[in-house]
């Protein structure tokens, strides 16, 4: 067997797509959505996270409100820009790029966002409202992971998923997702602590690796037919390296690619999170014109 690829760039075009329609609509209405970004410092690899937003953006006709601070930035000067883009009404919504430089205070930064303004979904107001099962905005990659799954007809409701890694960004909130009743999945959270991983995997329908672990999936661990969905990131040699072995894709029925897979979805789902905060301002009359 050799897996079909769950194809992250073909169908975050595709929502890009259809979010295009979406951010016309809310022109004919005078309103533009605007996605915020906050910087501090010069690592490449935030810089080019960074750039890949509005680049983004500008695809699909977001504007751009960017705020690069320098790498001897204090705490106040990122609060300060913090409550800028809180206060600055084209700003629809909004990410503060991590990690900030040692010695600043990353939660209290987070926790100073706008919860309305949360383009990340991460701010523990609205990592709340989802355990509550209340509307708010999603964690990106999760969403994506989701709206990955469901676009290529992967069934996930009734299905066992197992999911390596219990990190905030993915792990854990990707728990709280996939047991909503829209998706009825049931979930097993593990971890590089948990012990006979591969019992666990063997019996998964998916399996979500987001430990940042090169290979900690290898093919013996995955059900035939499987879901296999590649979200970790760490360095082998100099070179990106995902969590899942090469061996994955001769016994899975699906597998993401890494990258390709998950990572364009959690860019797409960003915007989808900005156009969606723009449209609730809008039908509530507070939407920037």
């Amino acid at each position: 067997m050799t897996a079909q690829k769950l194809d992250g760039n073909a169908t975050a075009a595709a929502i890009k797509d259809e979010l295009r329609v979406r951010i016309e609509k809310l022109r004919e209405q005078g309103i533009t959505p605007g996605l915020g970004t906050v910087l501090v410092g010069d690592d490449p690899g935030s810089r080019w996270y960074v750039n890949g937003k509005h680049k983004d953006c500008a695809e699909v006709g977001i504007a751009s409100i960017r705020v690069d601070l320098p790498e001897v930035a204090t705490q106040e000067e990122i609060e300060e820009a913090v409550a800028g883009l809180n206060a600055d009404p084209a700003c629809t919504g909004y990410i503060v790029q991590l990690p900030l430089p040692r010695g600043r205070d990353e939660n209290r930064v987070l926790g100073l966002i706008d919860p309305a303004k949360d383009a990340d979904g991460l701010h523990p107001t609205n990592l709340g409202w989802l355990v509550l099962g209340n509307e708010a905005p999603l964690p990106c990659t999760p969403y994506g992971i989701v709206e990955l799954l469901r676009r290529h007809d992967v069934p996930i409701a009734g299905a066992e998923v197992v999911v390596v890694g219990r990190g905030i960004t993915v792990g854990r909130p990707l728990g709280l997702l996939l047991t909503r009743r829209s998706e009825n999945a049931t979930v097993t959270l593990c971890h590089t602590g948990t012990v006979d991983l591969a019992a666990h995997v063997r019996k998964a329908d998916i399996v979500v690796a987001a430990a940042g672990v090169p290979d900690i999936i290898t093919g013996d661990m995955v059900k035939p037919g499987a879901a296999v969905l590649d979200v970790g990131v760490s360095r082998v040699d100099g070179k990106i390296a995902g969590d899942v072995a090469a061996d994955v894709w001769d016994t899975a029925g699906w597998v993401s690619p890494n990258p390709g897979g998950v990572g364009p979805m959690t860019r797409a789902m960003l915007l989808a999170n900005v156009v969606s905060m723009a449209e609730k301002q809008a039908a509530n009359g507070k939407a920037a014109r």
